[in-house]
């Protein structure tokens, strides 16, 4: 018989120095089996053990001089691990076919005292010096950990798919080449395919092209590139054949914190319901602006021949003390209609993130100045004492001079409504580290400790009894809030309780530098002061409007001549000839931005002086009358001071 031991004997050449060298490679062959990881088992053509290494006998059970000579089944015995039925060992059919075989999966290795092992095998015919198989080498190992993770990492998957499963969103699982590897049942049915048209298709061909979206492409590429800038891995895309239904399209990567993702999960929401309801809500806020914007206008329009008439009282009415005073008082609450209108538009603007700050170093003092004038007739009328005091030096901030001239008015009107006749405010200015610190403080009715921590939130006040004499719409505290934020400010409020006044501080960031210019006090008025006489075209559709105001401008001096339409205005005004025009916007028939042309180009008032005189006083508002061709853009009730400001501009200035 051929040699069938790996010690190589029975070999044909029996000389010393032969056997010497033979016995030699067994020991080399034992040593070098012994040591190497795996289990091995070695058979001779009879298939019987011939050798063992101590990792075989370890997984076997048997020991080497025992398993020696057995037949291989005996020692190596292998069932079925779900039927539990014998496995033929790979060792046979490597005898029988002459090649290398390995193990048939779910076999279990029955170790000689019951244990059972999964193993990961494989056989291999030996073959003798002539090619003929002289015995079998079985190489195996242990795998039972690796078939626990394998289980688990089964059991997660599968854990995984049901999760996908039951998702109510439609969910696609690609692979790195992006095609689908699999698609859960919402996907199905809320694209209308199935699981054939789906799987392993590439993502872009889906839905016969569909799917095919660049921004898609984009988010697909920045997914799989890692990308670390990127921290919104979403696009929205309208799907137009499922009846235009805006789907969010979310990838991630998976594992999701891998270098190289093995995977892309592809969440798809819809949110045409949000999107339609965001429409609707821009729609209505639209429409609130738009009311709003009317509201002004309606409103603004019967308060200017009111103001106008007064001022009219109070330059010609008799010198009866009462008759000025009512005068006074008619100006003052028109003042106060007009403020409601102005923070009623103010806060709608600020909410919807309309307003732009132009930012300047300015000096606080100046500020506080511009705002104590705009203040003071409501101070006076209420009979307050007024006290104003800064630090010594400047104390400039960043910031819009007309916004910051509001918030310390409003904190100023605030503490006059409040505090009853003949009390005492308290204004201060003052640098406190960084910070810009304005204080008003009264010794009015005070706050309320329910109330203090909501006076900043819109539309709250404080008293709402009928006895409740004074206040407004609680929008005056939130425009401060707002506009102290926006400047990087903030504003608080305290009080010790009813009838005890109360404080607003203000603080702005500071700055080190001086405001290249001083703030402008306020206007100058232009009562008392020598005005040439110009020629004036005052055009309204309201005659109150347009009466008192002419009746204003011919007790200043000058020639003044109405109309309350657009083509009785371009007629008038190419027999008269103005100098200047006082325009309305909302005419009838002809508005007043197509007047305002008509006027430059038909009648040749190139160089007059036109003057927007309306009740619209929003930015988009002044932006068109500057582009119709006005100069100026007054908005209802308009005070004398300005309309004398604006005729006495040089005739060459614009």
């Amino acid at each position: 018989m051929a040699n069938t031991r790996p010690d190589g004997e029975g070999a044909t050449d029996p000389s010393p120095a032969n056997v010497e060298r033979l016995h030699d490679q067994r020991d080399w062959l034992r040593v070098t089996l012994s040591c190497i990881g795996d289990a091995v088992i070695t058979t001779d053509a009879d298939g019987r053990v011939t050798f063992l290494n101590p990792v075989a006998e370890s997984l076997t059970g048997w020991a080497p001089q025992e398993a020696v000579g057995q037949p291989l089944d005996g020692v190596f015995r292998l069932i079925n691990e779900e039927s539990r039925q014998p496995v033929e060992s790979p060792s046979v059919r490597a005898f029988r076919e002459g090649r290398t075989f390995e193990l048939a999966s779910h076999s279990l290795l029955v170790a000689r005292d019951g244990t059972e092992r999964p193993l990961d095998d494989s056989a291999a015919p030996i073959s003798n010096d002539k090619g003929e198989v002289a015995g079998v080498v079985l190489v195996f190992r242990d795998v039972t950990e690796r078939r626990k993770t394998e289980r688990a990492l089964e059991k997660a998957l599968a854990y995984t798919d049901d999760i996908i499963a039951t998702l109510r969103e439609p969910f696609l699982v690609l692979n790195v080449d992006l095609r689908v590897k699999t698609a859960n049942r919402a996907f199905y049915d809320s694209f209308h395919v199935s699981k054939a048209e789906t799987e392993n298709r590439l993502v872009y061909d889906l839905g016969n092209g569909q799917w095919d979206i660049p921004a898609l492409r984009t988010l697909l590429d920045e997914v799989l590139s890692r990308n670390q800038s990127v921290h919104d891995f979403e696009v929205e895309h309208t799907f137009q054949s499922l009846g235009r239904k805006t789907m969010l399209l979310n990838a991630r990567p998976f594992p999701p914190d891998s270098k190289h993702p093995e995977l892309i999960l592809l969440a798809v929401e819809d949110v045409s319901a949000l999107r339609e309801r965001a429409d609707e809500l821009a729609k209505v806020s639209r429409h609130k602006d738009e009311f709003l914007a009317m509201l002004s206008h309606e409103l603004r329009n019967p308060l200017a021949p009111i103001r106008n008439a007064a001022q009219v009282i109070r330059l010609v009415g008799p010198v009866d003390a009462n008759l000025q005073r009512a005068a006074q008082m008619i100006e003052r609450q028109v003042g106060q209609m007009t403020c409601l209108v102005d923070d009623l538009l103010e806060v709608s603007r600020i909410s919807s993130g309309k307003v732009r700050l132009q930012m300047e170093p300015v000096e606080l003092a100046a500020v506080v100045a511009r705002a104590v004038e705009t203040s003071r007739p409501l101070i006076d009328g209420r009979r307050h004492e007024l006290t104003v005091t800064s630090c010594p030096g400047p104390v400039c901030v960043d910031g819009d001079v007309t916004r910051l001239v509001q918030v310390v008015a409003n904190l100023l009107n605030n503490a006059a409504k409040y505090t009853g006749e003949g009390g005492h405010i308290a204004l201060t200015v003052e640098r406190k580290g960084g910070q810009g610190v304005v204080r008003v403080r009264d010794d009015g009715m005070g706050i309320a400790a329910d109330v203090l921590p909501h006076v900043f939130v819109l539309f709250t006040q404080g008293d709402r009894s009928l006895a409740r004499s004074e206040g407004g719409l609680g929008i005056g505290l939130s425009l401060v809030k707002n506009l102290v934020e926006l400047h990087g400010g903030r504003v608080e409020a305290f009080s010790d309780g009813p009838g005890k006044g109360s404080e607003f501080v203000v603080q702005l960031p500071a700055l080190e530098t001086q405001p290249v210019a001083p703030v402008d006090a306020g206007e100058v008025t232009a009562n008392g002061t020598p005005v040439l006489p110009r020629s004036v075209l005052v055009v309204d559709d309201n005659v109150d409007s347009a009466e008192s105001l002419a009746m204003l401008l011919r007790l200043e001096g000058h020639e003044v001549q109405t109309a309350y339409d657009g083509p009785t205005a371009l007629a008038t005004a190419y027999a008269f000839q103005p100098e200047v025009a006082f325009v309305d916007i909302g005419l009838p028939g002809m508005d007043g931005f197509e007047l305002a042309r008509r006027l430059r180009e038909q009648v040749g008032l190139k160089d007059a002086l036109l003057a927007a005189l309306t009740g619209y006083g929003q930015q988009e508002d002044r932006r068109k009358s500057l582009e119709a061709g006005f100069d100026a853009h007054l908005v209802k009730p308009v005070d004398l001071t300005a309309v004398s400001k604006l005729l006495a501009r040089p005739r060459s200035v614009k």
